[in-house]
């Protein structure tokens, strides 16, 4: 028989008595490791792999807006160079890779999970929260960058109010809040919205940048031109492919959108032969989605970064110049005139707003996966709206701070989409070698080691942003540390389920009318063990020679997981009755399982156990890491934290 338990309200979680704190914490029921992001592990109602590309594509073609003046400032006049080896470097390396990803790692958990499962223990857990630093760098950033972006488009439309100038944080800000604000009120019709605003904005960009490619066969005077001034300037060819290798890591802005990509496949439709654990249909269709969006940007960056550093003078591409962050919209303003240009300055200020949408759509989607399952963050961080709040109210920050520009925040973007894509790659890299893929793995290696320098180069030249992707981290660890001692007491099992001979143990002992239960540490399993455990608890504990005991034995797990499933198995050993169950916090687990049976027998349950030896604090810290410590004692506040009624509440001895 198996069972969940269901309290009124989840521990750790706040009351919900007023009606704003139940619309606030609207879905929080359970304490179950899963969440309600926009890309939860089930969702709603799935699409086609095309439409569920157009939601990872607000954020991945929306780059169009300013990656080819960025580009223009990086590389100047080799700017078409550059991007011709972040494009080999798209398609070569960073495709391969999150098709990889895709395969492993289905249910939306991306990259992350897989290193999770490939580093247990603790240090799984600390690499995963660094990861989550760098993750949360990328998305918030997304947010912040893509809005302030989509508020220098609108100012410098000539419809513009003049009032918009000088305003650039206000605007930046609204946006955000307005951001903020869908999310709070669902976020349930995201990939319509997406769908027309991908198809708008890339047909609008196809018009730009084939009038753009008229203007320079009509005046071939000006690729002339260019050409003359980068062999002026570099004259070997060799130089200008070795400028554009050492350059072309400022450039990594255009590799965002690939983590994404993995995280929304939860929303594609599979084939009806699907199964959870082999889900065919929907891994074809995620490969489908990132290889079309991969091709559809790599032809989008080289032309545009070809017509903007032609047409473009580049001086205008400075900060304060007319192309700074803007120039295919500078483009479309020039060659087709302030009316198609105000369109075109819409749609860009639409997917650039929304790009931000699927940036906060990520960090949903990885912050209630993981850190309240390692009690590294308030129940109520599973909850959205209250994320929603949190998340907004850093992106104020971060917008304040960096006065809404653009150029500013590129190499914190830039620092973030870089390390998530190295990790990705080490973490197909460790697959293949787990799988002794042995060509994979060399192939793999080599991509994560090209992506490891790009990464290194980033940092070197912007350090910026592992300056702010640290203080991301050392938040995320210092929460992490708060919240974990804070819920140490709390019960941690998200389901209790006894096998057939446990249950018919329990049910046994509750007939005749007392359930007692001795706590042993497993040691050599011998008869003898149970013998002189039976006989001292017995003696000491003063537990009548005719009463029927049962031992439960909790066998040591992985200490840092928080959150489990615990299985009860009944067994008979040397003619003893025992209760195993495997478990990495033995105080919770034995506080969840006596709960457990009081509610599958309707009787209280006493449990005995031995004093342990040893100082009091260094058993606390031997608990809050390892999860064993003082036994007793800890079980008792267990019980009395998630038991209020002492009647209910199983009885605790210890001798």
């Amino acid at each position: 028989m198996s069972s969940t338990p269901t309290p009124q309200r989840a521990p750790g979680s706040p009351r919900t008595t007023g009606a704003f704190r139940r619309w606030m914490l609207q879905g929080l029921t359970d304490r179950s490791g899963s969440h309600q992001g926009p890309h939860a592990h089930v969702a709603e109602k799935t699409h086609s792999w095309w439409r569920v590309m157009c939601l990872t594509g607000v954020d991945y073609f929306s780059t169009l807006g300013y990656q080819p003046a960025i580009a223009a400032v990086a590389a100047g006049l080799l700017s078409p160079f550059a991007t011709i080896v972040l494009v080999a470097l798209t398609l070569l390396g960073a495709l391969p890779v999150y098709r990889r990803v895709a395969s492993e790692s289905f249910r939306g958990s991306g990259s992350i999970a897989m290193l999770e499962r490939l580093l247990p223990w603790w240090a799984g857990k600390l690499f995963v929260l660094v990861l989550l630093g760098f993750a949360a760098t990328d998305f918030m950033i997304t947010i912040t960058l893509s809005a302030a972006d989509a508020s220098a488009h609108a100012i410098e439309n000539p419809f513009a109010p003049g009032w918009f100038h000088g305003n650039e944080v206000l605007i930046t800000l609204v946006l955000v809040a307005l951001l903020g604000g869908v999310f709070l009120r669902g976020f349930r019709e995201a990939i319509g919205i997406a769908v027309v605003l991908v198809a708008v904005y890339l047909a609008l960009n196809v018009v730009v940048i084939l009038v753009s490619i008229g203007q320079i066969f009509v005046h071939p005077i000006d690729v002339t031109n260019w050409w003359s001034a980068v062999n002026t300037q570099h004259g070997n060819p060799l130089v200008i492919v070795g400028i554009a290798l050492v350059v072309f890591p400022k450039l990594a802005l255009g590799l965002s959108g690939f983590e994404t990509g993995v995280a929304v496949m939860p929303q594609i439709t599979g084939d009806a032969s699907d199964t959870d654990a082999k889900p065919a249909g929907r891994i074809r269709g995620a490969h489908r989605l990132l290889t079309s969006a991969a091709i559809i940007m790599s032809v989008f960056l080289i032309t545009s970064s070809l017509v903007t550093t032609i047409l473009i003078p580049q001086k205008a591409f400075q900060a304060g110049g007319p192309a700074n962050g803007r120039a295919l919209a500078y483009l479309a303003h020039e060659y087709l005139g302030p009316f198609f240009g105000t369109l075109y300055d819409l749609s860009t200020i639409c997917i650039l707003w929304f790009a931000g949408a699927s940036a906060m759509a990520g960090l949903l989607n990885l912050v209630p996966r993981y850190l309240p399952k390692y009690g590294m963050a308030p129940n109520w961080a599973r909850a959205v709206r209250p994320l929603v709040l949190v998340f907004t109210a850093i992106a104020f920050l971060i917008t304040i701070v960096f006065q809404a520009n653009v150029d500013a925040q590129g190499g914190a973007y830039a620092t973030g989409v870089l390390v998530l894509i190295t990790s990705a790659s080490v973490a197909v890299t460790l697959s293949a070698v787990h799988k002794k893929q042995r060509k994979r793995t060399v192939g793999f290696a080599f991509i994560a080691l090209v992506f490891l320098y790009t990464t290194i180069q980033n940092i070197r030249e912007r350090p910026d942003g592992i300056r702010i992707a640290a203080l991301f981290i050392i938040g995320i660890l210092v929460i992490s540390i708060v919240s974990r001692v804070q819920r140490s007491l709390q019960l941690r099992a998200t389901s209790v389920e006894l096998d057939a001979t446990a249950l018919e143990f329990v049910t046994a002992d509750a007939a005749h009318g007392h359930i007692r239960i001795i706590a042993n540490e497993p040691d050599d399993g011998s008869k003898s063990e149970y013998q002189k455990k039976n006989s001292d608890e017995r003696r000491f504990s003063h537990i009548p020679q005719k009463s029927k005991i049962i031992f439960l034995e909790v066998h040591p797990a992985d200490s840092s997981d928080f959150e489990e499933d615990l299985l009860v198995r009944g067994i008979e050993k040397h003619g003893y009755r025992v209760l195993e169950v495997n478990s990495g916090n033995i105080p919770n687990t034995i506080a969840a399982v006596l709960l457990q049976i009081r509610d599958e027998t309707g009787m209280v349950p006493t449990i005995y156990f031995e004093w342990s030896s040893g100082n009091p604090i260094s058993n606390m810290f031997k608990f809050l890491v390892t999860g064993v410590g003082d036994v007793a004692p800890v079980t008792r506040e267990v019980l009395r934290e998630s038991e209020k009624d002492p009647k209910r509440r199983p009885g605790v001895h210890a001798s």
